[in-house]
């Protein structure tokens, strides 16, 4: 069977993935093996470009959790620390026009399309300077200018518009791909099969992201999943599916470059299963007691997606440590401005109430 349409198999090492260890468990953050003999390698200038941009996310969200704490983010913040590398191996294969669309843990994805640190923190803050003028908050903004089409919190819900997205391109002939994003929890959801089958029919050029960290809202996969092999939930449709080390850049973007192709060459939906894990809990409000405090540690230690790439830097491609302490810095100063425009920006003028508004009440 051709490799790039063979269900179920581990992007680094080409074997089939077993389920899920017991949650909690030292087991449990084990699932990461070493990397095989052919694992794909990275220039210096790759290398480079996914360590800034997976550290822009770090920093955002970290300064993000701090505002949270001080009460200027209000409402939910869904934090994406720890999975950096699935978005950024995701964009790093793509093209300019292919579409980003997900759930709630979105900032992540926001800053990988190029959507600025200013915009975005404005918005987590409710002010005028926000993506969608300080009125969405962390769960609904957008760029059609960088093709983000949302955040959204409703589970689930984006798995539908990221397949109208793909009958939008399929429908033009324009080429472009749809990356709709969805985590564990989602796949369960009844709308994602009646989405994956008409993906299916129509061979729509859509890729469909399940970003499994483990534990979707505080339930590990193993009790809330009789499937826990994601990558297989498209088989009864006929898409192809691949389990991915989410925490590997280097895996993500392989198998991303794979399943963008599938997609674009008009041979339909392609499913990704990215194998990755949150640092933190489910939304800032969640403690995460369903999980060992050591199982969090052995990942950050093993498994980190930017430590990896810091190690590859200064032990592969002789980048000097100094350079690395300047970026985070260059880093760090893009996000205090972030924060700092975010805090200090005007609220929206009441009047916005009556903006954006489609249906005209009076007609």
């Amino acid at each position: 069977m051709d490799a790039a349409k063979e269900p179920a198999k581990d992007a680094s090492s080409g074997s089939s993935q077993a389920a899920s260890p017991q949650a909690g468990s030292p087991q449990a953050a084990e699932s990461h093996k070493p990397a095989a003999p052919n694992m794909p390698q990275f220039t210096r200038d790759e290398d480079l470009h996914a360590y800034h941009e997976m550290l822009l996310i770090r920093r955002f969200e970290e300064k993000a959790g701090q505002l949270y704490g001080m009460g200027l983010i209000g409402g939910f913040c869904h934090l994406y620390i720890g999975q950096e590398a699935v978005v950024i191996g995701m964009q790093m294969a793509s093209v300019d026009g292919d579409q980003v669309i997900t759930g709630y843990r979105d900032h992540g994805h926001m800053l990988a399309c190029g959507m600025d640190p200013k915009g975005v923190m404005a918005e987590l803050t409710g002010r005028r300077g926000g993506y969608s003028r300080g009125k969405g908050g962390s769960m609904h903004m957008f760029s059609r200018e960088k093709q983000f089409f949302g955040g959204h919190g409703i589970v689930g819900a984006q798995v539908s518009l990221g397949t109208g997205l793909a009958f939008a391109d399929h429908y033009r002939e324009n080429g472009k791909v749809s990356l709709t994003y969805m985590g564990d929890g989602a796949a369960n959801q009844g709308q994602v099969y009646e989405s994956f089958n008409m993906a299916a029919l129509w061979k729509l050029p859509v890729v469909y992201v399940i970003e499994n960290n483990r534990y979707a809202m505080g339930t590990s996969v193993a009790r809330a999943s009789a499937q826990t092999d994601f990558s297989k939930r498209g088989l009864s449709f006929g898409i192809p599916g691949e389990q991915v080390d989410g925490m590997d850049v280097r895996t993500v973007r392989e198998a991303a470059t794979r399943a963008i192709e599938h997609a674009r060459t008009g041979q339909g939906p392609y499913i990704l299963e990215m194998q990755t894990y949150r640092y933190r809990g489910h939304s800032m409000s969640d403690p995460a007691k369903y999980r060992t405090k050591d199982e969090v540690s052995k990942m950050r230690d093993e498994h980190d997606p930017i430590e990896m790439v810091r190690k590859r830097l200064l032990e592969l491609h002789g980048v000097p440590e100094a350079d690395l302490k300047a970026t985070d810095a260059k880093v760090r100063e893009t996000v205090n401005a972030s924060a700092e425009f975010a805090t200090n920006d005007p609220e929206p003028d009441p009047s916005e109430l009556w903006t954006d508004i489609l249906l005209d009440a009076h007609a």
